[in-house]
C-alpha cells in the first residue's frame, strides 16, 4: 500500500482552478480499485490518498495524470499493514 501525501505549492485560487480535473481523476481511480482513501489536510494545505495493488513505477505513472501536477508536490510511503482494528482488516498485507 502507498500513502501519497499530497503539498499544495500554488495559492488555493490556483488550486481550485485544477480541482474539477482532479476530482474526475480520483474518481477513475477509485472506480479501478486503485485508490482507497482520499481527503484534504487541515489545514487545507495540500490532501493524502492511500492506495494499492500498483507497482511504485505504475503508481508514478498515475500520479502523473493527476491535474494537481501543475499545483502540487508528492511524497510517497510504501507501507505494508501488519496491524489494524477489526473494522480495517481488510488493508493487512496490501
Amino acid at each position: 500500500m502507498y500513502i501519497i501525501s499530497l503539498t499544495y505549492t500554488q495559492p488555493l485560487d490556483t488550486v481550485d482552478t485544477h480541482l474539477e480535473g482532479h476530482l474526475a481523476w480520483l474518481d477513475q481511480y477509485f472506480r479501478q480499485g486503485t485508490f482507497l482513501a482520499a481527503g484534504r489536510k487541515d489545514p487545507r494545505n495540500g490532501g493524502v490518498i492511500l492506495a494499492q495493488g500498483v507497482s511504485r513505477d505504475e503508481l508514478d505513472r498515475i500520479l502523473g495524470e493527476d491535474p494537481f501536477q501543475a499545483v502540487a508536490r508528492y511524497e510517497v510511503t510504501a507501507v505494508e499493514v501488519t496491524l489494524t482494528n477489526a473494522q480495517l482488516a481488510c488493508l493487512k498485507g496490501v
